[in-house]
């Protein structure tokens, strides 16, 4: 009787610390839950619709979710610009949750079409923003050359703090 109750208290004890892990696991983000770059389905300027499948393969990615209303999402789309010589060996997947026409003006300002290894689309559901649980625009993740999530920033971040996650 003794050994079966001990039993009992060491599986209720093993389901508790069970129970909490999987809140715990619950309560991460998205991006944090699944460290891929997620698979939505982005519109492009033109209008065509892309996914990461549609991404270049083995190179290091920068998803840059920003809004086109923005003063801190400007500021940093200007320093990649000025920087863009530090991000040749990098994807840049610009994403806003806004819908594509607002994007074009965006686009059109700063010249994105001047940089090749720069994407910029929109993701209109707005699912990204509760994938990466987003609150404070921009919202910076690095990925490296499989795919997998390396480090990221909601709100304002250093350029120089990105470009030490840049190889």
């Amino acid at each position: 009787m003794m050994r079966h109750l001990m039993v009992l208290c060491i599986c209720l004890v093993m389901f508790g610390f069970s129970a909490q892990a999987q809140e715990a696991g619950a309560s991460q983000p998205a991006y944090k839950q699944y460290p891929v770059i997620p698979a939505f389905p982005l519109t492009l300027v033109d209008g065509h619709k892309i996914t990461k499948n549609d991404l270049k393969k083995n190179v290091q990615t920068l998803v840059f979710i920003f809004s086109v209303e923005c003063e801190h999402c400007k500021h940093m789309t200007e320093e990649i610009e000025k920087n863009i010589d530090k991000f040749k060996n990098i994807q840049i997947l610009m994403i806003t949750p806004f819908q594509p026409e607002l994007m074009k003006d965006y686009y059109n300002t700063y010249k994105i079409k001047n940089y090749p290894n720069i994407i910029m689309a929109s993701e209109a559901t707005r699912q990204i923003m509760y994938f990466y649980d987003l609150h404070y625009f921009p919202g910076l993740y690095i990925y490296n050359k499989k795919g997998q999530f390396v480090k990221g920033w909601e709100g304002t971040a250093r350029l120089d703090s990105l470009t030490a996650y840049l190889k």
